[in-house]
């Protein structure tokens, strides 16, 4: 592990955090979006270690591994938190709190990840686009030739397009279906190569059941349900958001249930077990005193309550288990959907004020993304055959300076523009207002249950629920768009199976994943400092 996890990569990857951060902050906030930056800054470590001299893969892996890890805390809290303000735009909310919050979810995202690591990554065989693309950049980059040359190249042309399309605006982002809009659906395409490299790469199966979930979600609720009379538009609305939250929260069930709990001393014996204390990245045994302070602290500094503290830390665990099941077969992670979840559950048992039932959201929501960030390190790191327990202490290391970094300049902004600034033209924020909405519960508990229930039997069924979960839920126009992909895919595999034999494929998919994905961080920087200054 000496020649992995070093100081010089710690350097760098801590000071690189800070900067991914800050810009991810912005971006989250002014976009309501919030691209992958591991491709980003796994160029960079490669670039700054390889500089240097007398390098190695794993060693850029680890550094780039710290490096990203504050990019998914910064997008746990901007998705969830400015939803208070929203609310109320003179909410009083100190950082001492939002601090305790962040640093409370990044450090239950690193327990619950390096916990079940071994089950999503050695045992299932989950695609993890993501990183895939990060392990098939650095050893391209690392060895030269041909596919180095066809990666750069791809990767040169979806960066090229993506600033034209958003720095410039000269591209349509998204092409739009405005019949289909009277019905609340956002029917059309999004004209985006990192969703089309991503359906290329999580394969036929999955990207077609996604789609399936959009054609119901849209074309069935949507579109047919008001076209019969059962339903107006705003039910309609109400109907596939409340569906597709139902399938994800079974899933999560079917996931606990089949696939954590018959394997839980495993997973998770190392926490009270010396004998299992090698199935996880690290021992484990002080884990349950930490959950026990964590829980204190939320109840008597962030005045949540016992139960609600309690069904926090729970609800991390199963949402945890949830974003590593969704990132490694779609590359998406919906962590502002798992906040609700968990937000939701503790309501129904708890009274709770607004403002702490968004810090429950926020909780969730940066261990979800910090997992998702986890899991992709992870996937790049076992291609490379990094030392796993090397990743998770350098995603310590970047987890906790994000956690600082990401409360440090949501504080700047709110002291510069006012709590006012959010949900409006300067920082829309949009997840945050899908929290802000759902506060008061479900808005339709028959498509709920209907869609927990549905989602549950067909875990159990081997179906990858999961993704049609994603596919009722998100609008349409990104699961088009992954369906092209997916669709190229297939087309490849059954009539030019060659053209994937040789990973030519996988090497095109994985640089319009890493040109969008670089190109968005960097405008994300720009945007950062022109905000700044």
């Amino acid at each position: 592990m000496k020649d992995q996890l070093t100081v010089r990569g710690m350097v760098i990857g801590a000071l690189g955090v800070i900067v991914i951060t800050t810009s991810s902050m912005f971006i989250a906030l002014k976009l309501s979006s919030l691209p992958w930056p591991i491709i980003f800054v796994a160029l960079v470590s490669m670039f700054c270690l390889k500089a240097m001299g007398n390098t190695n893969l794993k060693e850029i892996n680890v550094t780039q591994t710290a490096m990203s890890a504050g990019a998914m805390v910064a997008g746990g809290l901007a998705f969830t938190i400015p939803g208070i303000w929203m609310l109320n735009p003179d909410a009083e909310v100190n950082w001492v709190m939002l601090l305790i919050l962040t640093l409370g979810g990044t450090v239950l995202g690193l327990i619950f990840t390096a916990l079940c690591r071994n089950h999503f990554i050695e045992r299932t065989e989950h695609s993890f686009p993501m990183g895939q693309a990060c392990a098939e950049t650095l050893e391209a980059g690392d060895e030269g030739g041909h596919q180095a040359r066809l990666l750069f190249i791809t990767m040169g042309a979806a960066a090229v397009f993506t600033f034209i399309r958003d720095w410039f605006g000269k591209i349509p982002a998204v092409l739009m279906n405005q019949k289909m809009a009277a019905y609340g659906s956002y029917c059309g395409v999004y004209i985006c190569p990192m969703l089309v490299g991503i359906g290329y790469l999580i394969g036929v199966v999955p990207i077609f059941v996604w789609f399936a979930g959009t054609l119901i979600a849209d074309f069935g609720i949507l579109f047919g349900g008001t076209e019969l009379g059962l339903w107006d538009v705003a039910t309609a609305g109400t109907i596939k958001s409340s569906l597709g939250i139902g399938l994800m929260v079974g899933t999560g069930i079917g996931i606990i249930c089949k696939s954590i709990l018959p394997k839980a001393k495993k997973i998770f014996g190392s926490m009270f077990m010396k004998e299992y204390a090698g199935d996880s990245i690290v021992p484990m045994r002080w884990a349950p005193i930490l959950l026990v302070i964590l829980a204190f602290v939320f109840t008597l500094v962030l005045h949540m309550g016992v139960i609600p503290s309690i069904i926090t830390i729970i609800g991390v665990w199963v949402t945890t288990a949830m974003a590593a099941e969704c990132v490694g077969m779609s590359g998406i992670n919906p962590m502002e959907i798992f906040g609700i979840i968990v937000l939701i559950a503790a309501k129904a048992c708890w009274s709770m004020g607004t403002t702490e039932a968004f810090f429950v959201a926020a909780i969730v929501a940066v261990a979800c993304g910090l997992c998702g960030d986890v899991m992709n390190d992870f996937k790049a790191g076992q291609h490379l055959e990094t030392d796993p327990k090397a990743q998770w202490i350098a995603e310590c290391i970047g987890g906790i300076i994000g956690a600082f970094v990401s409360v440090g300049v949501l504080m700047v902004i709110i002291t510069a523009y006012g709590g006012d600034c959010f949900g409006g033209e300067m920082f829309p924020a949009a997840q945050a207002g899908a929290v802000s909405a759902m506060v008061g519960g479900i808005s339709h508990l028959p498509a709920f249950f209907i869609g927990m229930g549905a989602a549950i039997l067909l875990y159990f069924l081997n179906f990858p629920v999961m993704t049609l979960g994603l596919g009722v839920y998100l609008p349409f126009y990104m699961s088009a768009t992954a369906f092209v992909g997916g669709l190229l895919r297939f087309i490849v595999d059954k009539f030019a199976p060659k053209f994937e034999e040789n990973k030519t494929g996988t090497i095109i998919a994985s640089g319009l994943l890493g040109g969008e994905g670089i190109t968005g961080v960097v405008i994300a920087l720009i945007i950062a400092v022109q905000a700044i200054v």
